[in-house]
């Protein structure tokens, strides 16, 4: 989809290049061959590919190709529980901006009903610290709801008031290993959606041939301190993270240790019994108790004491007691 976002009108799709005209902010959702061939047409600009926005290296992501700027970053996209990291794309020209995207974000939805909803005029470069402004602002709530779960998690983890049946113990543990895995994976990628956004502060705030006026400038500061604000953030999640996973592996192999007693317990009460009816399993004529009146009965006791000693003792020390 190829549409124009103008101050006071409805987004409208772009057909032929007089929908353009004047426009400041083109926008390319998810575009077919033909859409893309159309916006170089009117732009005069190369159309990156998705390939090209998913390369990873700098000069990949942040380059100038006649008087456009080139920026591509990976952005996360949030759906409730679910999130995903699509590339964006940006061709910053002197009189409008041209953004490639394949997927929604709210971010540029938030942008688009704002510039829809005015009747200022909006420049190319208005409009990317607009963008650029929103997303932060995305990831700052997306770093937000990864707070609030992680805070829940440890809860989870840590829930020292409620019995941990021998029968959900491992299911539950398994779920707690998969919400902390899922978490590292958002925080990592959140990590990598504001690097590549602080690169494109830094590039766009320095570059000579593409100069933004002292107003945009410096709100493109406040971005630039925004971002480092939230890597210090993402930083100190990124540890909480580690320590829970830590937890819940320590908690993993109390569990096997638990077993472990069990299988413990049940070698060691099998051993003894088996050795006493071994020996009087033997078939030697001098046995002493071989013509005893009570010598079965004094075996069969003898075995039982083998076995309800050893788990008198196994209780005492607690082996026995599934812990909480």
């Amino acid at each position: 989809m190829f549409v124009a976002h103008c101050p006071g009108q409805v987004p409208r799709p772009i057909v032929t290049d007089a929908d353009a005209t004047g426009v400041a902010w083109l926008d390319l959702l998810d575009p077919t061959p033909d859409e893309q061939a159309l916006a170089a047409r009117i732009t005069g600009q190369r159309i990156p590919t998705r390939a090209d926005l998913e390369e990873i290296e700098s000069s990949s992501r942040l380059f100038m190709e006649d008087d456009a700027v080139y920026l591509s970053t990976p952005l996360v996209r949030r759906i409730q529980d679910d999130f995903f990291v699509s590339p964006v794309g940006f061709v910053l020209m002197r009189d409008r901006l041209l953004t490639i995207r394949f997927t929604e974000f709210s971010s540029f939805d938030l942008i688009a009903k704002q510039i829809t909803a005015s009747k200022e005029t909006y420049s190319g470069d208005e409009v990317s610290v607009l963008l650029l402004e929103a997303v932060v602002d995305r990831m700052a709530d997306i770093l937000e709801h990864l707070g609030q779960a992680l805070d829940t998690l440890s809860r989870d983890v840590f829930q020292a008031d409620q019995p941990r049946r021998a029968g959900r113990a491992d299911q539950m543990l398994r779920s707690l290993l998969r919400r902390v895995g899922r978490s590292g994976d958002l925080a990592s990628s959140v990590r990598d959606s504001l690097l590549g956004m602080e690169r494109i502060a830094i590039f766009v705030s320095e570059n000579k041939k593409h100069d933004l006026s002292e107003k945009l400038r410096d709100r493109m500061s406040t971005v630039a301190r925004d971002i480092v604000s939230l890597n210090d953030f993402v930083s100190q999640i990124s540890n909480k993270v580690q320590f829970l996973l830590d937890a819940t592996l320590g908690f993993i192999s109390i569990e096997q240790n638990n077993g472990m007693k069990i299988l413990t317990v049940v070698s060691f009460i099998g051993v003894a019994p088996t050795l006493v009816a071994g020996i009087y399993g033997m078939n030697f004529h001098d046995i002493p108790e071989l013509n005893w009146k009570y010598g079965y009965w004094y075996s069969l006791a003898l075995m039982a004491a083998t076995i309800i000693i050893p788990l008198l003792w196994f209780w005492q020390r607690g082996w026995l007691a599934r812990g909480r």
